[in-house]
């Protein structure tokens, strides 16, 4: 239905394009559609959903979850924008799916993004998986450029946390 476009009746707007969808569903699957699509806004009026902080490609792997046809691959290049998404739309079960893979593949290169995403959408074992990765392997240390501009931008909290896991390490030796 949704690849071929049959019977649509709302155009999701993207940052970079648009698809056509199906309102029932939308709505269906979130309670944020449903309410749009219920009360005389002008997602209603005008049969249009802005989601301008996604890109077209991001935006149709979020409606291929949606109708139940997302692939793996396309779950994994999209991950942190549906987890954004999952978060907007209040769509559980594709939030908890994001948790749950973000926390397969913590390396240096992600780490901070993800404890900020972890720190940002509430995701506690996500964000303590990434504190354990930095204190108790001992990574913050190997990261110290990336980490002295993430020390400038972080939440207070995350930082606090941070310094009270280095702090709980050195106390334990």
């Amino acid at each position: 239905m949704l690849q071929e476009g049959i019977l649509t009746d709302i155009t999701i707007n993207a940052t970079d394009g648009s698809i056509m969808a199906h309102r029932a569903i939308l709505a269906s699957r979130s309670p944020v559609f449903r309410s749009m699509f219920s009360h005389d806004l002008k997602e209603k009026e005008l049969s249009t959903v802005d989601i301008s902080d996604m890109s077209l490609e991001a935006c149709q792997a979020f409606l291929n979850y949606i109708y139940g046809d997302l692939r793996s691959e396309e779950f994994l290049t999209h991950r942190l924008a549906l987890l954004r998404a999952a978060d907007k739309y209040d769509i559980s079960d594709l939030k908890e799916a994001c948790h749950e893979s973000l926390l397969e593949d913590i390396d240096t290169k992600n780490v901070l993004e993800r404890l900020q995403m972890a720190h940002l959408y509430r995701l506690q074992k996500l964000k303590d998986g990434c504190l354990r990765f930095l204190v108790d392997f001992r990574k913050v240390y190997e990261m110290h450029d990336d980490f002295k501009v993430f020390l400038q931008t972080a939440d207070r909290d995350i930082i606090a946390e941070i310094f009270q896991g280095i702090l709980t390490t050195w106390s334990g030796r």
